[in-house]
């Protein structure tokens, strides 16, 4: 007798660990039941995915949804809305918020905040410090932590963990993946007067490459010395690319949309404080490098570091104007243009969307298309042209550094845990994310 599914995406090509090709994919019960030939098959409800391309669900595992504290810049509900609208199934998001999320009732409180109003799963980073070190052990197995999240630099108060003996003692007490922002403190103070008022071109002569791989070497052999696994965040340099891939037993390697897209040299004249960001955007033999680094397999996952500020912060006169831009709603359109440019394959594309965060962060139940996964699957429709416009962006902020971009692919379809969230741009009737779990902290 034949399975009666609760759901079955129908018609549409498939990418997952299998490769490339024509499948249904069944649903029940919020999972995925199986992968293939349904059409004999009967089910409560269907998608026509007909023309489209089915992924796994797109997992953007960096992003700073600003709340509490920060709401007139971003929050839970608006930013998980552009992460829905740009095909983003779930979001890790950063502790440095107002209170930051460094203790067992600040990383509650945004569970609660997050239960009815987002849109996508989720899980938070809660911050190591000096103050905190002691008892990231016991925060990190804590029910909807992805992690420890330490910034070396680009922060400030107890979230800047600057000095190695601070960095080694987070790193003894931890025993799942810590996060790293990779940058020297001490490096980027001394060289704070080099930036010009009013100048964004400045920005990355301030934060050089050698700011970043200084603390890189430092953050690997205090990794190697306490036996930990590191990850490191947002990665712009090819010296960093190329030390990394001699370090990958302890390290893994994020990579950003804009920072493979983005070129300084024109970036910073043209777009001004909107190209402002830590670790800069930087010039064309980096951008290489960090393509090596896709290549040749160094990168492990695409994270959008969504980090948006207003546009009257922005329209600051450097260097008053603050650091971040939005992301998460144009990480998918973005990377499909790479696609159908020929700098990426559909199936790495995949690997750094959804089975890389899987690897990374021991993801339970997300990052494949697999029998007994969550159905987390994101349609995309890769002949779509469209223009990336500030107009569209449902981020608080409202803009992009993407505005004018001409995207060749585009995403049509958002299902999280066998729901579709959003459809054709239309959002879903109520918001219903749920905190991610972890293979790590399941007895947690």
């Amino acid at each position: 007798m034949a399975k009666t599914y609760d759901l079955i995406v129908r018609g549409g090509e498939v990418v997952n660990h299998a490769g490339r090709g024509m499948a249904d994919v069944g649903i029940i019960d919020g999972r995925i039941i199986k992968v293939g030939d349904l059409s004999q098959a009967s089910a409560g409800e269907s998608v026509d995915a007909t023309g489209l391309t089915v992924l796994p669900g797109v997992i953007d595992t960096q992003v700073h949804f600003r709340e509490p504290g920060l709401e007139w810049k971003e929050d839970l509900e608006t930013g998980s809305r552009a992460a829905a609208l740009g095909g983003v199934t779930a979001v890790f998001e950063m502790p440095n918020t107002e209170p930051a999320t460094t203790d067992p009732d600040a990383l509650a409180d945004k569970l609660n905040r997050a239960r009815d109003r987002m849109w996508t799963d989720h899980a938070f980073y809660i911050g190591g410090t000096h103050d905190n070190a002691r008892h990231l052990g016991e925060l990190e197995r804590l029910p909807g932590c992805c992690g420890i999240k330490v910034f070396m630099g680009a922060s400030t108060g107890t979230l800047l963990v600057a000095d190695d003996d601070g960095v080694r003692e987070v790193l003894k007490h931890v025993k799942r993946r810590a996060t790293f922002h990779s940058e020297d403190e001490y490096r980027l103070a001394d060289r704070r007067p080099l930036a010009r008022t009013g100048d964004w071109t400045s920005h990355p002569e301030v934060r050089d490459a050698e700011s970043a791989i200084m603390s890189t070497r430092r953050l690997v052999k205090l990794a190697r010395e306490t036996g930990a696994r590191i990850h490191v965040l947002h990665v712009t340099t090819a010296e960093e690319i190329d030390f990394l891939s001699h370090n990958k037993d302890v390290a893994t390697v994020e990579v950003t949309p804009q920072h493979l897209t983005l070129d300084g040299d024109e970036a910073y004249a043209r777009l001004k404080g909107l190209a402002q960001m830590n670790p800069p955007i930087r010039n064309a033999p980096h951008i290489a490098g960090l393509w090596r680094g896709i290549i040749h397999g160094v990168a492990d996952v695409l994270g959008s570091d969504h980090a948006p500020h207003t546009l009257e912060e922005k329209a600051r006169p450097y260097p008053a104007s603050p650091s971040g831009m939005p992301g998460v709603q144009t990480l998918v359109p973005v990377m499909l243009t790479h696609v159908a440019e020929g700098r990426l394959s559909i199936e790495r594309f995949v690997d750094l969307t959804s089975a890389g965060a899987n690897r990374v962060f021991g993801i339970a139940g997300k990052g494949r298309m697999a029998e007994g996964y969550d159905a987390d699957l994101t349609l995309v429709d890769l002949k779509a042209r469209r223009t990336i416009v500030h107009a569209d962006m449902a981020t608080r902020s409202g803009w992009t550094p993407f505005d004018g971009f001409e995207a060749k692919g585009w995403p049509v379809g958002t299902m999280v845990r066998g729901k579709m969230v959003m459809r054709d741009g239309e959002l879903a009737a109520r918001a219903a994310g749920r905190p991610v779990r972890f293979q790590e902290t399941l007895a947690a």
